[in-house]
């Protein structure tokens, strides 16, 4: 832990001494597993998202394919009724544009408070030169809206669900991949809903960390704490205390992290979740990824192994999303190497 972490412990105050050595226990109960899909609808699938859009009802969606890149891959959405997965289809096919075929990435389902459900996505031949996308639904993502483009140099979420910290005000977590020379950056992009217009936030990046995918936890007094996937084989984190106007300098925490997507989960004011690909990376993109996990905090700083997804001596399990429904179960989606999305749920209580 740097020296940088440590100032995080006074200024912030979020936790005391104790809090750190005796971790409350979680207890898991009602967990369940399973695939959205037994029969493939493509070769190949990534980058699922969720979202519950109504009482009982929840909607994912990912991208698929003949392989991730190909000019095939679209986003297909399924529903969740509670009880089994409806059939997958295809909402959003591969565009052409200037005789050129481009393949869609990563959706992002996130509904507002003012109930209007967004499907956010990027179209590009690749993730350093795509663009952002997006349609909306008024009623529960049974019909949508045409395609809008986004600003220029605005992607919205580029893989995790944004947060809403005040009505109509949406920060999404995004970040940029250099075409030049491979750099990652992070930062946030702010939607007002109202007046349907985007404003751009940097983040502070002294030592230059290589940084992508943001997800966010919230804490008591409005701080807002930031999650990033890295190529440092460690989770980096930075705070905001002014609703994700200005943030603090990225710094690493102590959470091993194989160069893979993560995402986060606000249980409450001092119960955080983590799903995690928790080991080294290694010589390939995918080594590391045969482990997935989902970690539990008090804090968002100190972190503990709560229950292994997955845990082979081969695979990729990958791109987790993770939310909580109004009837205070847990929802957790991932890649199951690229062939399948899979499903887990349950409730948790304190031991």
């Amino acid at each position: 832990m740097t020296k940088r972490t440590l100032s995080y412990l006074i200024i912030f105050s979020i936790f005391s001494c104790a809090s750190i050595f005796a971790q409350e226990k979680i207890k898991i109960k009602n967990i369940t597993k399973e695939f959205i899909f037994n029969i493939k609808p493509t070769n190949n699938c990534h980058a699922a998202t969720l979202e519950e859009v109504s009482t009982d009802t929840i909607m994912a969606a990912w991208f698929g394919g003949t392989y991730e890149g190909a000019k095939d891959v679209g986003i297909y959405l399924s529903k969740f009724d509670g009880e089994k997965w409806s059939e997958p289809y295809c909402q959003i096919n591969p565009i052409i544009q200037n005789k050129d075929t481009l393949p869609c990435w990563n959706p992002v389902l996130f509904k507002s408070q003012s109930q209007c459900l967004y499907l956010f996505y990027k179209i590009g031949e690749n993730p350093r030169e795509w663009f952002g996308a997006m349609i909306t639904s008024q009623d529960n993502g049974k019909t949508w809206s045409k395609t809008k483009y986004l600003p220029k140099n605005i992607l919205g979420p580029i893989r995790n669900k944004p947060i809403e910290i005040s009505p109509g005000i949406i920060i999404c977590g995004s970040s940029t991949e250099s075409t030049v020379d491979n750099k990652w950056r992070v930062h946030l992009e702010i939607f007002n809903e109202e007046n349907r217009t985007w404003k751009k936030v940097k983040v502070k990046n002294t030592s230059a960390f290589d940084v992508i995918q943001p997800t966010f936890i919230t804490h008591p007094n409005q701080k807002i704490q930031m999650l990033c996937r890295s190529k440092h084989n460690t989770v980096i984190s930075s705070w905001s205390l002014n609703g994700g106007e200005s943030w603090s300098d990225l710094d690493s925490i102590p959470v091993v992290n194989s160069n893979s997507g993560i995402d986060a989960l606000t249980i409450n004011d001092s119960l955080f979740l983590l799903v995690n690909n928790p080991l080294k990376q290694g010589t390939n993109w995918f080594n590391g990824r045969n482990v997935l996990d989902v970690e539990y905090s008090k804090n968002g700083i100190i972190w503990n192994k709560l229950i292994d997804l997955e845990n082979q001596e081969k695979g990729e399990f990958s791109y987790p999303a993770i939310i909580q429904t109004s009837n205070q179960k847990i929802h957790i989606l991932y890649t199951y190497n690229r062939e399948f999305i899979k499903h887990i749920s349950f409730n948790i209580s304190p031991d």
